[in-house]
């Protein structure tokens, strides 16, 4: 009988951002920690010092990118970047006020990354983790719309009914 490779996923998010603070909508670009993201990413790693992981798969974006700095300088562990892990793309409501934005989700315009096609990466990225990292303990350092998606996708159940994830939280 072949031996099973689990993996041992850890979710978390990114801390918190000038333009989280400030109520911007993000997506795909970079972010700028904010005084309070930097602490919590610090608090995050003297949490996690502890814990036994083999590797690191970091968004791409600056803000997970300096999370995961913070948090490696204790466990010193290989980083892997990948776009896999990347926010919602926003498209033109892209750094815009979240409170400006006033038309229901079903009639976001087709610049924003829909449904479908976050569901699609998020099982592109779970095939990832299967096809190149069995048997392995992964944290994941992502953004709080797409973490929803891939706990989402494992739970089975839909995104709107998957909780918010608050910044540097851990699933």
């Amino acid at each position: 009988m072949p031996k099973h490779n689990a993996i041992k996923l850890t979710l978390t998010r990114h801390g918190q951002t000038t333009e989280n603070r400030d109520g911007i909508l993000q997506g795909q670009t970079g972010g700028h920690l904010s005084t309070l993201g930097i602490s919590q990413a610090e608090e995050l790693r003297d949490k996690l010092r502890s814990e036994d992981y083999d590797l690191i798969l970091c968004s791409d974006l600056e803000r997970t990118r300096i999370c995961a700095e913070i948090i490696n300088q204790k466990m010193h562990l290989p980083i892997e970047y990948t776009t896999l892990l990347r926010e919602r793309d926003w498209g033109e409501y892209t750094g815009r006020l979240i409170s400006s934005i006033t038309i229901p989700y079903t009639l976001f315009p087709d610049s924003i990354e829909n449904p479908q096609q976050l569901a699609e990466r998020a099982q592109r990225f779970i095939k990832y983790l299967i096809d190149n990292h069995q048997g392995k303990r992964i944290l994941a350092i992502g953004h709080g719309y797409f973490n929803r998606c891939i706990q989402a996708l494992i739970e089975q159940r839909n995104v709107h009914d998957t909780p918010r994830w608050d910044n540097t939280e851990m699933r």
